[in-house]
């Protein structure tokens, strides 16, 4: 199917299914339920599932096949969410020309820094492009280039986004005034109550959705091409590569190139969901979670990437909204002793302290699961497999000699 092999084509139906479905698979608790807290199946935090997603699927493509670890990505995703509010004020609120805008910007920005970073390996290439992306956060969050052509291009610490005031040259009269795909806006959604369900179907989910589909088929055909063989080659050893006459400089470019435009598309779809864009989403910090996101998923694996993005997003906007309340109304069958020493056991990971719960999760999975979620997960069928083997009834039974 698609070209992919029977074990592709398997994971990449199982990925369109959890794409498709997420509004209701994220929705399992019923909305008057206690439980109700830990459900995640509402647009704002959906979108963001599938962005960084799309976002970690192409820096895997970098750090997961060629072994070239950027701690400055995040670079790429804050140039492809300027340039894509730059095309919403200059043309128009339709998000087809700012996310092509997004992922050719990126792309441009990519080649500049992975040739002269890409000069070096190891560590030093790492220290480059935080170098380089610590750089360009300044300038934006000081709004260097503007403030020396005279005009606004970041607008600094405010943030860029869109006014009335705006030339927007291709907006129609009729057209409405937030982000849009041809007329259909973005924001608009559908209700689904089933029982004491509510499951949430909106228009720019969706969008960010057929994105991801198709970024993660061209991940599949890039890890299983013959360039993505030599990426890997590149990864065990470069050195004897170079040997063999091959020039890999070519091969890691174009590979840092096309996780920059993976970047820049999804930086372009974040500000299609939310038309304000600052510099903080360039700073280190963000770079940092995208490779946690990438180790906790599983580097070098297809599906590894997404699913560090979604654990890290959900701990990040569901732990956080947990407090001491909901954990006294969880505890409130125990003994009042017992429930108040709960609660203080369990507080300093909630709220504000959700960074320690994602503390703890990250060290077990180095320390017991190097190969991240999916290496859990092949842990799982493997067990249910043996089971199942040692379940099964022998064939024919066999007689000893006389």
């Amino acid at each position: 199917m698609l070209g992919l092999n029977a074990k592709d084509t398997s994971l990449f139906i199982v990925v369109i299914i959890m794409v498709l479905a997420a509004p209701i698979l994220l929705n399992p608790f019923p909305a008057d339920s206690a439980l109700a807290q830990f459900n995640a199946g509402y647009p704002a935090l959906m979108q963001r599932f599938l962005i960084f997603g799309i976002l970690v699927v192409g820096f895997n493509i970098l750090f997961g096949l060629t072994g070239y670890l950027s701690f400055g990505h995040a670079a790429f995703l804050g140039v492809g969410s300027f340039a894509a509010v730059w095309m919403f004020k200059l043309l128009s609120f339709n998000v087809i020309p700012a996310i092509i805008l997004s992922i050719v910007v990126a792309g441009l920005f990519s080649v500049v820094i992975g040739y002269v970073a890409l000069r070096r390996s190891g560590i030093y290439f790492s220290i480059l492009t935080l170098a380089f992306a610590q750089m360009m956060y300044a300038i934006a969050y000081s709004d260097l280039v503007g403030k020396f052509l005279g005009t606004i291009i970041t607008n600094g610490e405010t943030g860029l986004q869109v006014y009335l005031d705006d030339p927007q040259i291709l907006a129609g009269a009729g057209d409405p005034r937030v982000p849009h795909l041809f007329g259909l806006e973005m924001n608009s959604q559908t209700v689904w109550s089933v029982g004491g369900w509510e499951f949430v179907f909106q228009n720019g989910y969706y969008l960010c959705a057929v994105f991801m589909i198709i970024a993660f088929y061209m991940s599949i055909r890039i890890f299983r091409s013959p360039f993505g063989l030599v990426l890997r080659s590149i990864k065990s050893n470069q050195q004897r590569l170079n040997y063999t006459g091959v020039s890999t400089r070519p091969y890691m470019l174009t590979a840092f190139v096309i996780s920059g435009m993976y970047a820049g598309l999804a930086g372009g779809l974040w500000s299609a969901m939310d038309p304000l864009t600052g510099a903080e989403r360039m700073f280190w910090t963000a770079s940092g979670e995208i490779v946690i996101m990438a180790i906790l998923g599983g580097v070098g694996t297809l599906i590894g990437p997404i699913l560090g993005a979604g654990a890290i997003k959900y701990m990040e906007n569901i732990v956080s909204k947990i407090n001491d309340n909901i954990l006294h109304q969880w505890f409130a069958f125990m003994p009042e002793g017992i429930e108040n020493f709960m609660v203080a056991i369990i507080h300093p990971f909630i709220g504000k302290g959700w960074h320690l719960t994602l503390g703890v999760v990250f060290m077990a999975v180095v320390i017991y699961l190097p190969g991240g979620l999916v290496e859990l997960g092949e842990r799982f069928i493997g067990l249910f497999r043996r089971k199942k083997t040692d379940n099964a009834p022998t064939g024919a039974s066999t007689k000893p000699a006389e």
